[in-house]
């Protein structure tokens, strides 16, 4: 016959599990952004549009945007945001935006998903250089 654990070890065993339960929510994508909009809800000053490189593209973290200059004077701007999980963008190399969450790669001139698990394009959010300064949204 098998006795049954004693108290205390399933009150440890219940509060291990709490923390445990705890721990994955502080992981969860809900940290990287996941409840922020898309788009931003009032125009974004991103600064200097001399920032953006031609062919490449600078990533705006705390603002979660990307933009890129496909041509000399041309910007297209998008959520960095990505449509799987709601993980903000962690790089931008060349053309290419990475999710740090999932390993979704974006195209960051197109928006388009070069990479799942995400189905979905990074949302356009509205651009334009005003004064050597990028606006967004």
């Amino acid at each position: 016959m098998s006795q049954p654990p004693a108290r205390r070890t399933v009150l440890r065993g219940a509060a291990l599990a709490g923390a445990a339960g705890f721990g994955l929510a502080a992981c969860s994508p809900g940290d990287s952004g996941a409840n922020a909009p898309a788009r931003p809800a009032e125009p974004v000053d991103l600064g200097a549009a001399a920032e953006v490189p031609v062919g490449g593209a600078k990533l705006y973290h705390e603002d979660r945007l990307v933009v890129s200059q496909p041509a000399k004077g041309t910007y297209k701007c998008f959520s960095a945001k990505c449509t799987h999980a709601g993980c903000i963008l962690a790089e931008v190399e060349k053309k290419e935006g990475s999710c740090p969450c999932h390993g979704s790669r974006f195209d960051v001139t197109t928006g388009k998903v070069i990479q799942g698990p995400a189905s979905e394009p990074l949302p356009e959010v509205p651009v334009k250089a005003e004064g050597g300064k990028l606006i967004a949204g």
